[in-house]
């Protein structure tokens, strides 16, 4: 298994949210994560930021916002030159997914707890 820093955007402090879930899975499997909310909380040790940070070395984005909230972080995100962008059910962003791919960003409709679960991620 390859080591994925992970930007969550869309991170929930409910713990039944999958977002939520998400982080917790991330952390279990060794993964570094970083993660972007409406608030700031904690989650499992992993701070949850309000703002769009720069951090480095970014290799994937797993979106947990409808397309109306990817809008605000659509540069943002292209700006952290991920290598791969997952849109999790209901984050589905065609003309967004189809900006990432031509700048050579992998993307995928996909779930980031099945992946992590099925060992796809």
């Amino acid at each position: 298994m390859s080591i994925k820093k992970t930007l969550v955007l869309g991170a929930s402090s409910n713990p039944e949210q999958y977002s939520h879930l998400a982080v917790k899975k991330l952390v279990a499997a060794s993964h570094p994560v970083e993660a972007i909310g409406r608030d700031v909380f904690m989650i499992d040790g992993v701070p949850v930021g309000n703002s769009q940070q720069h951090h480095e070395g970014i290799d994937t984005v797993t979106i947990y916002l409808n397309v109306d909230r990817q809008k605000a972080y659509e540069t943002y995100i292209l700006s952290l030159n991920p290598k791969r962008i997952i849109f999790n059910p209901g984050a589905e962003n065609p003309s967004f997914f189809t900006e990432a791919r031509n700048k050579g960003i992998e993307v995928l409709e996909a779930c980031t707890l099945v992946m992590l679960s099925v060992g796809t991620y």
